[in-house]
């Protein structure tokens, strides 16, 4: 019995040692299909056309041709004695080439007209655009708005991919969306994020500040580029960054959709954007503001100054008044104030509720237009 059990283990063993030997160095004489096991973890190719579940590539592609660079060249300022052969000896000949400048653009109508923000080609002595097709035009300024950072310029082509507008009351803080434009220079980028906040304000970026706020990537050459939707329709107009080192840091900030549409119709039709104005300088209400001025009230502006002879004085706004209203819309931050007054068409009277100490008086105003911004650099 015993050397039957001993023949069994050496049987057994031999076995399990040739089993071993085979697997390892000829699993094929056994009928063992390991590339089937690991099939099972691998994706079945994608066929062609078609889109992997997730991908933002349809958004991309309907948005991306519309998008384009923006070349800019300023020549350099010469010196009022250059042409003196004493100022030259002493100083050179200062003969600096022309400083170029780079953005991005989108392209708003089969026209041609273009969107992209002021800073891009303020000063500019000549505007290039180069589309995604290799095809370059030089760009006429139809108008610019600083104080929105917008600008309109058009070009003179054919066939133009044009971006299609999203609805701006469909936006929301955790859509998904894609920034793209040509960052640094190195062409056409698509970036990825989401919707970060919205309305922001008191950035003093620009006068008239709504903001979209996104983690998509955006970089310096991302200017005036577009803020997609995921459908590819255009959310906003990508203008800045929030940045210590110059580069990205996860906060960008873009001119919603509804900003840009109205600059847009305004620079179109009239060359400029009419706004209304009434000559005030308004401050939030703080406590100390409420307690200086005998405010009983914790909503609305405070009117800390009225420009003698202005609208405002004429309606008999006074500093100390706390402005609540204006035509039937309620005021309560600087911002919406400015808005608000912006929206009244110049010589068209409007009303205005104010609190004077414990009085409150509604007011009738007829707003002028508002004074063109002096230029200051940026």
């Amino acid at each position: 019995m015993r050397r039957l059990w001993l023949l069994f283990a050496q049987v057994v063993t031999v076995l399990l040692a040739i089993w071993f030997v085979v697997v390892t160095l000829k699993p094929e004489w056994l009928q063992l299909a390991p590339r089937a096991s690991l099939s099972l973890l691998e994706a079945p190719p994608l066929a062609p056309g078609s889109v992997a579940a997730g991908s933002l590539s349809p958004a991309a592609r309907v948005a991306a041709p519309a998008v384009v660079s923006i070349n800019t060249s300023r020549l350099p300022e010469r010196h009022p004695h250059q042409s003196d052969p004493w100022f030259r000896f002493f100083f050179g000949d200062g003969d600096e080439g022309p400083q170029a400048g780079l953005g991005s653009g989108v392209i708003v109508s089969p026209e041609g007209y273009i969107l992209t923000n002021n800073h891009v080609i303020e000063g500019a002595d000549e505007i290039e655009v180069v589309l995604d097709d290799s095809r370059r035009a030089r760009a006429k300024v139809i108008g610019t708005d600083p104080e929105t950072d917008l600008a309109v310029l058009k070009i003179q082509l054919d066939r133009l991919p044009v971006i299609v507008w999203a609805a701006p009351e469909n936006i929301q803080v955790g859509d998904r969306v894609l920034a793209i434009g040509n960052p640094f220079g190195v062409g056409k980028t698509v970036t990825s994020g989401i919707v970060s906040a919205l309305g922001r304000s008191q950035l003093g970026i620009n006068t008239f500040e709504n903001f979209i706020q996104t983690d998509a990537a955006i970089n310096p050459g991302n200017s005036g580029g577009a803020l997609v939707d995921v459908q590819g329709h255009l959310l906003g107009i990508n203008t800045a960054i929030y940045s210590r080192s110059g580069g990205n840091m996860g906060i960008g900030f873009a001119i919603p959709v509804s900003t840009a549409r109205h600059v847009l119709d305004s620079l179109v039709r009239d060359g400029q954007v009419t706004r209304g104005w009434i000559g005030v300088e308004p401050n939030p209400l703080t406590a100390e503001l409420a307690q200086t001025f005998g405010l009983p009230s914790t909503q609305g502006v405070v009117i800390t100054g009225v420009l003698q002879g202005g609208p405002a004085f004429s309606a008999g706004i006074r500093p100390g008044d706390l402005l609540l209203q204006v035509g039937d819309h309620p005021v309560n931050s600087v911002e919406q104030l400015l808005s608000r007054v912006a929206e009244l068409k110049p010589g068209q009277r409007a009303s205005v509720v104010v609190l004077r100490l414990k009085d409150k008086l509604t007011l009738s105003i007829t707003p002028v237009q508002r004074p063109k911004p002096r230029a200051a650099p940026r």
